[in-house]
């Protein structure tokens, strides 16, 4: 069977930590979460997982599973440990976004006016503290012009431009890619959003229609493909529920 949409994001999520060392890997979302173990199961073995609770996990469980339940727990980190790492630059995070505009800003927070909000969301939660001090990757599920607006309405993630005007303070700063169910993007010399790669069987003009700023295509190679050794452990080892079809129908 061919890979699914589902699979190759999941490979594009996977291939961020390629560089990364020892760090810990910070994942949200279905996707995001199978990528990071499938990172571990192949090309970085150094990066260290949690079970979504306080386990550390040299193999992680299925999907779903803590590590008590299928996996290997070789550490634990309480929360109030998870800070400590983070200020020392140990750790990757890929979160999610309720928008992003041109410069990698995130919101999560609210939609609409600060004052009057349309909607409330889940607030800034972590997105300052990881801007400020490690690698941040984005993961969107539904590439659309509602999701990536030429402004967002409230900055949670702090982005390119802003991390240029914070001067020393933002040192650390550093955004890595965005993966969505359309391309992988990242970043021009200016910190804009382009287009590193388009998945399979997507079109430039279909990232066009779908992001609400001008953005810069170019020859954009095909996202890769995952391998048949990568496919397996996805299917087989890391989601064999297919969980992965609910955040991203094929």
């Amino acid at each position: 069977m061919p890979a699914t949409t589902a699979e190759v994001c999941i490979a594009a999520c996977a291939d961020t930590y390629r560089e990364s060392g020892e760090v810990l890997a910070h994942a949200v979302g279905t996707i995001p979460t199978i990528g990071a173990r499938l990172a571990k199961l192949t090309f970085a073995p150094q990066i260290v997982l949690t079970d979504g609770e306080a386990f550390l996990m040299s193999e992680p469980p299925p999907l779903g599973a803590t590590a008590a339940a299928g996996g290997v727990i070789e550490g634990w980190a309480p929360f109030r440990r998870i800070f400590d790492i983070l200020a020392t630059g140990r750790r990757q995070s890929m979160m999610g976004a309720s928008q992003i505009d041109a410069f990698g800003n995130q919101n999560i927070s609210l939609i609409g006016d600060w004052n009057t909000p349309k909607r409330q969301l889940i607030g800034v939660r972590g997105a300052p503290g990881n801007t400020v001090n490690h690698r941040v990757d984005y993961w969107v599920a539904r590439h659309s012009a509602r999701l990536f607006v030429p402004k967002v309405d409230m900055v949670s993630g702090v982005g390119n431009d802003r991390a240029r005007a914070g001067g020393a303070a933002m040192r650390f700063h550093h955004l890595g890619v965005i993966v969505t169910n359309l391309a992988v993007l990242d970043f021009d010399e200016q910190g804009r959003v382009k287009v590193k790669s388009l998945h399979p069987g997507v079109t430039a003009e279909q990232v066009r229609e779908n992001t609400g700023f001008e953005i810069e295509i170019g020859d954009a190679p095909t996202t890769r493909i995952p391998n048949a050794e990568e496919l397996r452990l996805i299917r087989e080892v890391l989601d064999p529920r297919a969980k992965r079809t609910r955040e991203v129908p094929d």
